[in-house]
């Protein structure tokens, strides 16, 4: 799928986590992916450790809320835009985009004040996309909404 092309904004799906619909921003200045997510609490599971979080998965809309688990690959230290630096848990999780389905890293943060509910980072689409700044929703099985 190399080449094929992404606008700067699209529709993908975390399956893994129960979202089967989050509109994302794509942002190749980003190394990282990154989720909207608060009330992460970090816990054990056979000896493992894991994250439970909540997430509002639409933007501008937190009414809808889901809780999510997963097992926590790393926790690094993660500078944003404004050059503040956050320790973040990091997951590993599926993400499907255009028809295809394959595993990313994300980090857990708080974005309630950002536009996007998920930031989809350069290393995720590395190898498979280009970006087209100009454009939204160009990746197979879109619309907009």
């Amino acid at each position: 799928m190399t080449g094929a092309l992404l606008g700067w904004r699209e529709w993908a799906a975390l399956p893994e986590l129960g979202l089967p619909r989050i509109k994302v921003k794509v942002d190749t200045g980003a190394r990282t992916s990154a989720l909207h997510t608060f009330g992460v609490v970090a816990f054990e599971r056979h000896g493992a450790p894991w994250v439970r979080f909540r997430v509002h998965p639409l933007q501008r809309n937190d009414a809808m809320m889901l809780v999510c688990e997963a097992p926590v690959a790393d926790r690094r230290r993660v500078r944003d835009s404004g050059g503040h630096e956050e320790l973040r848990y990091v997951i590993v999780t599926p993400l499907c985009l255009g028809g295809a389905q394959w595993p990313i890293e994300v980090t857990l943060t708080d974005r309630d004040s950002m536009g996007f509910r998920m930031l989809l980072g350069r290393t995720a689409i590395r190898g498979r996309y280009l970006v087209d700044p100009a454009a939204s929703y160009l990746a197979p099985g879109q619309g907009a909404s």
